[in-house]
């Protein structure tokens, strides 16, 4: 575990590569920096620590590393997801008596495997959030402190891990379109890009196979070349369906769903009338789309308390891959509907 140290306004000013002069006045409320600077400073001094008493026992750090692209897709929907994702997170860990440091991560940190300063405080233990890249998320691991993913893993990476029952909800979803009348239900989502979409799309093919269908591969589009393509892949995908068309899909989140449907209304194609359409994660935007989407709610309060409850055993220190599952909820609304005969 690392030596403390005595968190001071000149490391504040050091991390924002400022004066100290100008912490002194916005901590202050002196006159002499800008409102957003005063914000950045303060925001800085909360994540460090500032002002907080010296980290004993009863008063223990927790360390959440946050990837930056995850707080910043070019996409709403889930910036929303992740934003409720993280400060449900912070309450979590203060919930157990411990105070949380956050870190954004940029994309150089990633590539070039930087730690941030907080790892020289003293800590208790690590939260990876999001989506981290896998070599990065490596390197915490062989620092040898308590560590757990939060919201996504690695299959070779043997950590603790709190996350979403992917698969089991992703099963849920299909079987309630199955029961639906539905049987030509295609999936869509990028299951090359993280285990959330490939463990959501096992469940898919489970629930086919579970009534003794199996996936039309024709009708499922599983491979993407990156978040930022997937309107384009999706068009194309649907291009190549004109006339012969799913009576229903399943896709891996909610963001891909809104695409989805607004595609094909774009080729005149009603859902749920003609088409029924299902996400995952119940993100704010899916009850304000038009329809309203029908999804799985991810337990997002759960998650975290789990990830913190995990890091404080002894599954923390484990170097075994230890998963808790949280089940997510079936959430109905206007986008999907009963199979309609002839």
């Amino acid at each position: 575990m690392a030596r403390p140290k005595k968190i001071s306004m000149q490391t504040i000013a050091d991390e924002l590569n400022i004066s100290k002069n100008a912490v002194s006045l916005a901590l202050s409320g002196k006159k002499g920096v800008s409102e957003q600077m005063r914000k950045e400073i303060k925001q800085r001094a909360k994540e460090l620590g500032y002002g907080m008493p010296d980290k004993s026992p009863a008063s223990p750090n927790i360390l959440v590393l946050v990837p930056e692209r995850v707080m910043s897709y070019e996409d709403n929907e889930h910036f929303h997801y992740f934003h409720d994702l993280l400060w449900g997170l912070e309450a979590s860990i203060r919930k157990q008596g411990c105070n949380a440091v956050i870190a954004r991560i940029d994309a150089q940190m990633e590539q070039q495997g930087i730690l941030p300063g907080i790892f020289e405080i003293e800590h208790v233990g690590v939260i990876l959030f999001g989506i981290i890249h896998k070599a990065y998320a490596r390197m915490v691991w062989e620092l040898k402190t308590p560590q757990v993913m939060l919201d996504s893993y690695y299959r070779d990476l043997p950590c603790a891990v709190a996350a979403s029952s992917n698969l089991e909800g992703a099963h849920a979803a299909v079987a309630y379109l199955l029961e639906l009348g539905h049987q030509r239900i295609g999936f869509v989502g990028p299951s090359n890009l993280s285990t959330s979409h490939e463990d959501r799309w096992f469940g898919y093919w489970k629930a086919l196979s579970d009534q003794g269908l199996q996936p039309n591969m024709e009708d499922c589009l599983i491979y993407s070349d990156g978040y930022r393509s997937t309107r384009e892949e999706i068009s194309a995908f649907l291009d190549r369906h004109e006339g012969s068309m799913p009576t229903a899909f399943f896709c891996s989140n909610d963001r891909v769903a809104l695409i989805l449907s607004e595609l094909l209304r774009e080729r005149k194609y009603a859902v749920p009338n003609e088409v029924s359409v299902i996400g995952f994660d119940d993100v704010p935007l899916a009850a304000a789309a038009a329809p309203p989407l029908s999804t799985m709610r991810v337990a997002k309060q759960a998650m975290t308390e789990a990830a913190v409850r995990l890091l404080l055993s002894e599954a923390g220190g484990s170097r075994e891959r230890i998963y808790f599952g949280v089940l997510p909820s079936l959430v109905v609304r206007e986008s999907t509907c009963r199979l309609l005969e002839g």
